[in-house]
């Protein structure tokens, strides 16, 4: 019996010191880490992009007035031009707009999808990618016929004019 009395007596001791380690690192828990000097952005799954959304801790850095992770007027705008076309799926917080397929009255067999990205939270060029897919039909069937690389750029344009546009509206109407 005394040794399973001593056996007893270490398991309560190891016990205690596991469950004081972890009060002791849970009180350290709330102290900052991070370095004072520390540039590095969140880099976004999706385009491999600075401006990404942190899952954990403060990300004010990158969230405009409103509390979006995107520009505001690109969304706004993306929206805009993308209102042809029904919508399939809109994340406002990641930045992505998908439609639904979208067949034109003057040619019904092709048909088109979007998807338009809005990657940052400044007003550029590059805070914008829209991806065009195409489709044609072959019988009863719909058979990919891949990007429209001109048609993504026009809409890229598009947004970006449209963002401006939002912009230079919002300015005439806060200047006396």
């Amino acid at each position: 019996m005394s040794k399973l009395t001593n056996i007893t007596k270490r398991g309560n001791g190891i016990m205690l010191k596991a469950v004081s380690a972890s009060l002791i690192l849970s009180a350290c828990s709330g102290l900052d880490a991070t370095p004072l000097e520390s540039t590095e952005r969140p880099v976004s799954v999706i385009s491999g992009q600075p401006g990404g959304i942190k899952l954990f801790g403060n990300n004010n850095e990158t969230k405009v007035g409103n509390n979006m992770p995107v520009n505001a007027l690109l969304w706004r705008a993306a929206l805009d031009i993308a209102s042809f076309v029904p919508l399939d799926d809109v994340d406002t917080f990641g930045g992505s707009i998908v439609t639904e397929w979208h067949q034109r009255a003057d040619n019904p067999d092709q048909r088109l999808k979007l998807t338009i990205f809005v990657l940052g939270v400044e007003l550029r060029s590059d805070a914008v990618r829209v991806q065009t897919y195409t489709q044609k039909k072959s019988g009863n069937d719909w058979i990919d016929t891949g990007r429209d690389e001109t048609l993504a750029r026009k809409l890229e344009d598009l947004i970006l004019s449209r963002a401006r546009e939002i912009r230079a509206e919002l300015n005439s109407e806060t200047t006396p």
